[in-house]
């Protein structure tokens, strides 16, 4: 199973049929610098440069492709500070950068990157220490997904209703221009364009299009455009915000493509969302959350304070929001696992007991001590322990 670091060495490991997988890196400025609003173009070159040090097909396979990328980079997020037309990041700040890989020679890229990595992020506007490395998007492939969604809908009802959260800018091309708009054809449109490309089974675009455009509604939404820069070619109207999604009852007709849509759901924090995802653009996490509807980044003016005085960063809730979200959606992947390893079929008692494995094994992976899992779970530390030790018996057994 992963391992998160918190060392400037990773120990990170998956295994080698990985084929998604996303790492989170805390940066440290060793100074204070400004840097372009289309700094996300210097984030882009440093990795695949990194990447080309290791395996330069793959780099240019990266950089050249005419496919979709089989990457996606976020754009820095932490107390970011306009100043004119630059961007301030100070070096009595902390910084964090996404790294999500989505094909199985990406993957084994990265594992490679790692096992050599480096201490520093050295962009054109600054340095940067790398202070932590963490597996923010758990370690599995297509098949696994795809497999996971085909167990649950045979043995529950899978839900009908979904959030996303679009936490940086999201926006489509349509006939050369930007639809900065969640429809629900151009949001799975550009995942099945990922699916297809990356997966080993795939769909003709037209008919899940179509059945996309019958079928799926969005049934609320917290939504608000913002304008980003995205290369040096120009600015990109976005959307950035919460959207639920919901199927229609005749969804159903169609069983292959609402196991389909789930998969597309899964995938979507690691392809992100529309277009120039390499670039920061369109990252998405699942469910409801206020961090995308946040205040824009402040300027200068209104930024000046004390510096010995501690500024509230706006990154940290949203980082916690999200591990959060990503431990509730790791904890549904192992809750299916154990509970199908279960030898009492459909009782209670086993899904609960599947549910507090899962709950365990998945605040493991992303950090949190025995000691503080069972005082989260009002739980005595034997007993977690105890199940602790169990469920992992359990998938090594796998």
């Amino acid at each position: 199973m992963p391992r998160r670091s918190t060392t400037a060495k990773p120990i990170l490991t998956w295994s080698k049929d990985t084929e998604l997988v996303g790492i989170t890196l805390t940066l440290k400025p060793q100074a204070d610098f400004q840097a372009p609003t289309h700094y996300t173009t210097e984030l882009h070159s440093w990795f695949l440069n990194q990447i080309r040090r290791i395996d330069p097909e793959l780099s240019a396979y990266l950089h050249d492709g005419q496919s979709e990328k089989a990457f996606s980079l976020s754009s820095l997020s932490g107390d970011i500070i306009t100043q004119g037309r630059s961007l301030q990041f100070n070096s009595d700040r902390s910084y964090q950068w996404s790294i999500a890989a989505l094909s199985q020679d990406v993957c084994q890229g990265l594992q490679q990157w790692l096992t050599n990595p480096p201490q520093e992020v050295q962009l054109r506007s600054g340095l940067l220490t790398i202070q932590q490395w963490e597996i923010s998007l758990p370690a599995t492939n297509y098949e696994t997904l795809w497999e996971t969604q085909e167990r649950t809908s045979a043995e529950d009802t899978p839900s009908d209703q979904f959030c996303l959260t679009f936490t940086t800018p999201t926006s489509f091309r349509k006939r050369s221009n930007h639809m900065p708009l969640p429809i629900p054809e151009n949001v799975f449109h550009s995942y099945l364009r990922r699916w297809n490309d990356f997966a080993h089974l795939e769909f003709e675009q037209s008919e899940f299009l179509e059945w996309i455009n019958d079928c799926v509604v969005i049934l609320r939404h917290e939504i608000r455009s913002q304008k980003t820069q995205a290369g040096k070619q120009g600015s990109v109207t976005g959307f950035v915000g919460s959207v639920q999604f919901g199927l229609t009852p005749k969804a159903k007709a169609e069983p292959e493509y609402v196991q389909l849509f789930h998969a597309l759901i899964a995938c979507a924090p690691y392809f992100g969302t529309g277009h120039k995802v390499t670039f920061g653009l369109g990252q998405t996490r699942r469910g409801w959350s206020a961090i995308a509807t946040a205040s824009p980044v402040p300027s200068i003016q209104t930024a000046k304070r004390d510096r010995t005085k501690p500024i509230p960063s706006p990154v940290k809730e949203p980082l916690n929001d999200r591990k959060l979200g990503l431990i509730d959606e790791r904890r549904s992947q192992l809750k299916d696992f154990f509970f199908s390893r279960k030898k009492r079929q459909g009782g209670e008692r086993a899904e609960k007991a599947a549910d507090v494995w899962a709950m365990i094994v998945a605040r493991q992976e992303f950090g949190e001590s025995l000691k503080d899992i069972a005082t989260a779970l009002e739980l005595p530390y034997d007993t977690v322990k105890h199940y602790a030790k169990r469920a992992r018996k359990v998938l090594e057994e796998a």
